[in-house]
């Protein structure tokens, strides 16, 4: 079959006719709506918008335009593992990866996971990722992990992170920083934090690693609220020592006291849920409930695929169903019946694009379509599936009908990643053949009984209580 024919890269392009969601001030929806785009950026949103001689012309009726997703926290080197710790527990994640194979990750390993999670994200409509990256047990491991952020289709946010040093240390280190000021200012990224967790010690030894992101100007991401790990010790000591600035995120948040979350909305922090890491691992519940009690920004994030799905899409229906559920619990506790849902679909999809974009500072640039904003732009369209038609509530078909498999068109600054359903950036057989030498190397190094073993962890005993109420009587002739 001849290829479909895609825009030029520079081209001018116009998408005509699809429900657009602005994602703006004022969640403005334009059905039969019309998007332009000249020199990388929205230069019009709006209807029977007039185009320049030349533009490539999207049809998306039928379809639906929203701004790119955005992931604030995802570890995209464990991407490499992809579905390895399906049913892991929490614990059993801080075994293998911080004390027994972590360290076994080379740097070409964390390369193929950073590779291949980059096309991932921006195959699923995921413009921005923030690379959570806390296996850079080296500098030859950051370097590896940047490189392959700044030569992917996607923007990423580098997040430097060493789970096996105290960012205390690893944040003085003169090569580290040289890295971090790399990523900071590298064009072709789209800034860097630091990322190191607070387990509460007395004494608080992070405090020169919250001085070393202020000093090189960058924001800290931390893993806080965590049930075990890290607590309202952890927040109360960053807030005594005078380090929660606005723009840090507080990965999960699921844990905490009103006053954590006090603290938290009064230095400007925002929470990034990642709603099916908390389900599944327990880190608490999830704190979307929380959160909106006390007016925190809240943001999405995938946390790893070594676990969980890789998209939006999974992270919105999650989060939606789980605050849902969170508040019938509540009510049937006191015998009473929720007869309005708190949570809409309209706030998750506001918190995977411009939730994303504000917890970055990026709401200047991305994270709505309006003019004068990059061209990051998602369109979701599928004239072959019969979840696409009728479209009535948009909103709800983006959280609860689509999936990655209608995202027809992505745009990252103007450029095509992914048209007509397929990827057509980067470099895909390459990645997978990097990652095939990865998965083998692991495995090699692991053995196949530790292979198996940590990917098939032991079921504990579950006590099968004696029914009194049997559906059948005992029918069994029985020998006299």
């Amino acid at each position: 079959m001849p290829d479909i024919q895609k825009p030029r890269p520079g081209q001018p392009i116009v998408f005509r006719n699809g429900i657009v969601l602005t994602m703006n001030d004022s969640h403005t929806v334009i059905p039969d709506g019309d998007v332009l785009v000249i020199d990388g950026k929205i230069a019009q949103v709006g209807r029977d918008l007039p185009a320049p001689e030349g533009a490539f012309e999207i049809d998306a009726k039928g379809g639906i335009l929203l701004p790119g997703m955005i992931d604030t926290h995802r570890h995209m080197w464990q991407t490499a593992m992809r579905a390895y710790g399906s049913d892991w527990t929490l614990t059993q994640y801080f075994v293998w990866y911080y004390l027994e194979h972590g360290m076994k990750f080379r740097p070409e390993d964390i390369e193929a996971g950073n590779l291949v999670s980059a096309l991932d994200a921006v195959e699923s409509g995921v413009t921005t990722s923030v690379d959570w990256s806390h296996g850079l047990r080296t500098v030859d491991h950051a370097e590896a992990a940047l490189e392959a952020l700044a030569s992917s289709p996607g923007r990423f946010v580098f997040a430097y992170g060493n789970l096996a040093g105290a960012p205390w240390e690893w944040t003085q280190d003169a090569a580290v920083r040289r890295v971090i000021e790399r990523a900071r200012d590298d064009s072709r990224l789209f800034g860097a934090q630091l990322a190191f967790d607070v387990p509460g010690e007395e004494g608080f030894p992070e405090l020169a690693a919250f001085q070393a992101a202020r000093e090189l100007g960058v924001k800290v991401t931390t893993h806080a609220g965590v049930w075990g790990a890290t607590n309202d010790t952890g927040i109360r000591l960053m807030y005594e020592n005078g380090v929660m600035d606005p723009g840090n995120v507080y990965v999960h948040a699921a844990t905490l006291s009103d006053e954590s979350y006090q603290m938290i909305a009064a230095t400007g922090g925002t929470v990034s849920l990642s709603t099916e890491s908390e389900q599944t691992c327990g880190q608490g519940y999830p704190p979307a409930h929380a959160l909106r009690k006390h007016g925190i920004q809240a943001s999405l994030s995938v946390d790893t695929s070594v676990w969980f799905s890789a998209d939006m899409f999974a992270s919105m229906r999650s989060t939606i169903g789980a605050d849902r559920s969170f508040e019938h619990m509540l009510a049937h506790q006191k015998g009473d019946t929720v007869t309005h849902a708190s949570l809409r679909v309209e706030d998750v999809v506001d918190w995977a694009t411009r939730g994303g974009a504000k917890a970055l500072g990026k709401w200047d640039e991305v994270g709505s379509l309006e003019a004068g904003k990059l061209a990051d732009i998602v369109l979701i369209k599928n004239d072959d599936s019969p979840t696409m038609t009728p479209i009535i509530n948009p909103y709800g078909h983006v959280v609860y009908q689509s999936g990655r498999g209608d995202v027809h068109t992505v745009l990252v600054g103007g450029e095509a990643v992914k048209f007509n359903g397929k990827l057509v950036a980067g470099d895909l057989p390459s990645v997978r053949t990097k990652l095939e030498n990865t998965v083998e190397y692991l495995r090699s190094e692991m053995g196949e009984e530790t292979w198996h073993s940590g990917m098939n962890p032991e079921i504990p005993e579950v006590e099968i209580l004696t029914n009194p109420y049997q559906y059948l009587k005992d029918t069994t002739p029985h020998a006299h």
